[in-house]
């Protein structure tokens, strides 16, 4: 067991993958487990999840520095990206960074039948074209090795040349403090920085951004959900809810416990802690320091040895990963240097 941040985690040592998997607390645990428990034996009612939907929301919200009434729930990255994709017009043009991750990249390459065309840059030449495109989608964090946007020429470019910004905070969100109240469109998905079950994801919509069809509009996107079970007219909410999916319950129960433990903690240190833990294990390579969380390993054999030292890392594009969250210690990163060196 570890403590840390007066959370405690039965994470094991070199746990070096929460861009993979995130690992959440053990009262979060407890929660979950709680919760199958009554599943098991019938004793919740549908209107029970309704708290912890909106607890998981507001602190979604709080950690990307937005209003609560802008956020949407929704189950995966992919799936709430998929809204803003499919809501784009005819022939829109869409910029996106290179071996981004996926589930940024096929929602909008999907829509090419209507005429929306991607076009890949390098991460480091978003800020420079976002002009010349409607729409720019990027990952806050680049999933592959950790790099991260240049956030003001994003804002920059919307606000003197009117294109659009999507960012996927997945990679992000959990452990950089965040204010994008200015973005157009935020995506997160839950199980890897917020530590909550997969199957929980938000998306923010800024009140000035089109706003997206509602593809997958159901009971739960009503005004008052508990009175639109049946029949027509159609009768969504105003907001963002219009966008919500039916929750899916066991992984809001888990968000709702990790999420509001994590927004009452002062982000900076969190970042200050992850960050400092990667550019360490950095100095330690003769890397030069990068801020991120997230770390892009070039030596030859390095998942190989890695996993052989007890180290729970990822391959990414013929790389090892690594990425230390608020639970890692400075003994992982001893580890993971042994390892390698």
């Amino acid at each position: 067991m570890r403590k840390a941040f007066d959370a405690v985690f039965d994470v094991p040592d070199g746990y070096l993958n929460t861009a993979s998997i995130g690992i959440p607390p053990t009262e979060t645990v407890r929660e979950v487990s709680e919760a199958v428990g009554r599943w098991g034996s019938g004793l919740d009612r549908p209107g029970d999840f309704d708290s912890h939907v909106a607890t998981a929301r507001e602190a979604f919200a709080h950690l990307i520095g937005v209003p609560a009434d802008r956020i949407a729930i929704g189950a995966s990255a992919s799936q709430v990206v998929g809204l803003v994709a499919a809501s784009l017009p005819d022939g829109a043009r869409v910029l996106v960074a290179t071996d981004d991750f996926t589930s940024v990249l096929f929602p909008f390459a999907a829509q090419s039948g209507r005429g929306i065309t991607v076009t890949e840059v390098d991460l480091d030449e978003i800020g420079e074209r976002a002009a010349e495109f409607d729409l720019v989608a990027v990952s806050a964090v680049q999933s592959k090795d950790g790099r991260i946007v240049d956030f003001e020429a994003l804002e920059l470019a919307r606000q003197e040349h009117g294109t659009r910004v999507l960012l996927d905070v997945t990679q992000a969100a959990g452990w950089m403090p965040l204010r994008l109240d200015w973005a157009d469109w935020v995506a997160g998905a839950g199980y890897k920085w917020l530590m909550a079950p997969r199957g929980s994801a938000w998306l923010a919509v800024h009140p000035d951004a089109p706003r997206p069809v509602p593809h997958s509009a159901n009971w739960y996107a009503a005004e008052d959900p508990w009175e639109a079970t049946y029949g027509l007219p159609l009768r969504l909410a105003e907001g963002a809810r219009r966008l919500d999916i039916s929750p899916v319950w066991l992984a809001q129960v888990g968000a709702a416990a990790s999420m509001e433990w994590l927004a009452r903690l002062n982000l900076a240190e969190v970042a200050a802690h992850c960050s400092g833990l990667a550019d360490g294990f950095r100095a330690e390579l003769g890397m030069p320091a990068a801020g991120s969380a997230i770390v892009s390993v070039t030596s030859p054999d390095a998942v190989e040895k890695l996993t052989a030292a007890g180290v729970a890392c990822a391959s990414r594009g013929g790389r090892a990963r690594v990425s230390f969250h608020l639970y890692n210690t400075a003994d992982d990163v001893e580890r993971a240097v042994r390892a390698l060196l």
